[in-house]
C-alpha cells in the first residue's frame, strides 16, 4: 500500500479533522486476550476501585493505539507511519453501560521534512481529560 494523502498538499498548521473511538469493556477483555494483559484494573471494578482508581480502565497501550489507527486511517495506509511516540497523561475510564467511554483523537501538521515526510502531532482526549500527551507520528506521504 502506499499513503493516499499527498506531501505536495498537507501544510503545517493544517488540521486534520477529530475522530471518536468508542471503548467498552468488551473492547478491553478482547484487548487483554490479543496483548496478554489481564491486569484486573482493566475489566474488574471491585478490584480497580479497591485500588483506588474511579473504576475499571482502559490499557494504556490500547489508548495508544487508538491514536495510531487515527494516523493510519488518515494517511491511508499503515506502513506509512514510520515512527510514532506518545506520553501518557490521564487515564481512560470505562464505565459498565452501554456507551463505555470515548476517546476523541486530533491532528495537525506540525512540520514538513524531506523524503515527504511529515510530524503529525496528536491530542487525545476523554471526556475533559487529555489522555496522551507528547503525541507525535512521523508518516510518509505520497
Amino acid at each position: 500500500m502506499t499513503a493516499t494523502v499527498k506531501y505536495d498538499e498537507v501544510q503545517v498548521g493544517q488540521q486534520i479533522p477529530a475522530a471518536d473511538y468508542n471503548v467498552r469493556r468488551l473492547d478491553l477483555v478482547m484487548y487483554a486476550g490479543a496483548s496478554g494483559d489481564f491486569n484486573q484494573i482493566h475489566w474488574n471494578e471491585r478490584f480497580a476501585k479497591a485500588v483506588g482508581l474511579p473504576d475499571v480502565i482502559a490499557h494504556g497501550m490500547f489508548t495508544m493505539a487508538q491514536g495510531g489507527r487515527f494516523v493510519t486511517d488518515w494517511a491511508g495506509d499503515p506502513g506509512a507511519v514510520v515512527d510514532y511516540g506518545v506520553r501518557f497523561s490521564s487515564m481512560v475510564v470505562v464505565p459498565d453501560d452501554d456507551q463505555g467511554a470515548t476517546i476523541t483523537v486530533s491532528g495537525v501538521i506540525e512540520e514538513k521534512l524531506e523524503d515527504k515526510r511529515v510530524v503529525v502531532a496528536l491530542t487525545a482526549r476523554s471526556g475533559d481529560a487529555r489522555v496522551l500527551s507528547r503525541a507525535r507520528a512521523v508518516v510518509r506521504l505520497a
